[in-house]
């Protein structure tokens, strides 16, 4: 019989719950969940914390391509001596601490968090787990020497059909839940969504036109009356051009997706007042 994977169990799952919310508290400005979270990331995955340790070694395993086979394998074999030596139950007490603080502290939504590559991760859950049957866990070291040896994760050559119903769910409460965005806020927020699944080429593109977009209703602005009398007004819609000039090259991160939202908003509110 399959060992039933428990996602909640899986270290690397809940390191990506936390993430996905701490971005969601930055992009919606609640500042109490902001702090909440990164502190929980802190407390579970601080330097010296088991699950640190245990996250380790899935990063290894996901992370590592364009091996030789044998390298695979032997890569393989030592991560699994190395989570052989790291302590079940104070793992399983760690995973609790964190399952019960989301419970009573996120939206149970944060379980439903969509993870591109979650297959994988509950791939290796399953290798780490020593009540696997022999066969199961033959198999999936099979599969994932396989997604180290090749050039490009597996993972990815299938995301399409695996996990559309999964994305298309997700993708549904993100709609539900951010109604009061506005729409190029969705859009920007539905592009950053799907560049889980396509590396971030499309949410490049689109970051690429709109970023252009909003230079140039900033630069309109200095010509309102309100902006050019006044020199704080001045220096503070030079800055915002400057911030959006540097996102030209910036990698699409969190944090330059937040900012974007931002100015998204002050252009809206500008071009309102005009």
């Amino acid at each position: 019989m399959r060992v039933k994977h428990n996602k909640k169990r899986n270290t690397a799952f809940l390191y990506e719950v936390l993430v996905k919310e701490l971005t969601k508290s930055i992009v919606e400005k609640k500042d109490n969940q902001k702090r909440f979270v990164s502190s929980l990331i802190k407390e579970a995955f601080g330097s010296r914390s088991l699950l640190r340790k245990e996250l380790e070694h899935y990063v290894t395993l996901l992370e590592t391509t364009d091996l030789e086979l044998h390298v695979a394998a032997k890569l393989l074999h030592e991560t699994k001596s190395a989570q052989s030596l790291l302590d079940g139950k104070k793992i399983f007490d760690a995973q609790t601490r964190i399952i019960n603080k989301i419970n009573k502290t996120l939206s149970q939504d944060a379980w439903d968090t969509f993870v591109p590559n979650f297959k994988s991760l509950a791939t290796v859950a399953s290798i780490f787990n020593p009540g696997t049957p022999i066969k199961q866990r033959v198999l999936q070291e099979d599969l994932l020497i396989k997604m180290m040896h090749s050039s490009q994760k597996i993972e990815e050559n299938k995301l399409q059909s695996i996990d559309n119903i999964v994305y298309r769910s997700f993708v549904k409460k993100f709609n539900e839940q951010y109604t009061t965005l506005l729409a190029e806020q969705k859009d920007l927020l539905g592009k950053y969504i799907a560049s889980f699944a396509d590396n971030n080429l499309e949410l490049k593109l689109y970051l690429n036109e709109e970023i252009g977009r909003l230079k140039k209703e900033v630069k309109a602005s200095l010509k309102m009356e309100e902006i050019y009398t006044d020199d704080t007004m001045i220096e503070k819609t030079k800055e915002v051009m400057e911030t959006l000039a540097g996102f030209k090259t910036a990698a699409p991160t969190k944090e330059v997706i937040s900012k974007v939202l931002r100015i998204q908003e002050l252009v809206r509110e500008i071009k309102s007042n005009d």
